[in-house]
């Protein structure tokens, strides 16, 4: 038997887990439809922050993880990927503390 996750993260407290900031703060951003780098962190961790039961906005952004890089390219293509990752990290600690609180 599968467990339904979506329904069991009660309001959350975003500033007690890691990324918890960024991940606010993308959602805003998402709302509004501004592509930050946060609303494309939001965009491509959608699916699991919904499994999880983050009110993620039903229209994100297309192809968020090639999005970014070029976002994060364009600041600077010699530090692009390394800041790609450590931006999709923060991402993805949120999503394991989240789960784990849920």
């Amino acid at each position: 038997m599968t467990h339904d996750r979506s329904a069991s993260i009660h309001p959350v407290n975003y500033d007690a887990l890691p990324g918890g900031d960024l991940v606010r703060q993308g959602l805003a951003d998402l709302g509004r439809r501004d592509e930050t780098v946060a609303a494309l962190l939001v965009s491509i961790g959608a699916p699991r922050l919904r499994r999880i039961g983050i009110p993620v906005p039903k229209r994100t952004f297309r192809d968020p993880e090639h999005r970014l890089y070029l976002f994060l390219a364009a600041e600077d293509s010699d530090s692009a990927h390394s800041r790609y990752n450590a931006w999709v990290g923060r991402l993805v600690s949120f999503e394991n503390a989240a789960e784990c609180v849920s």
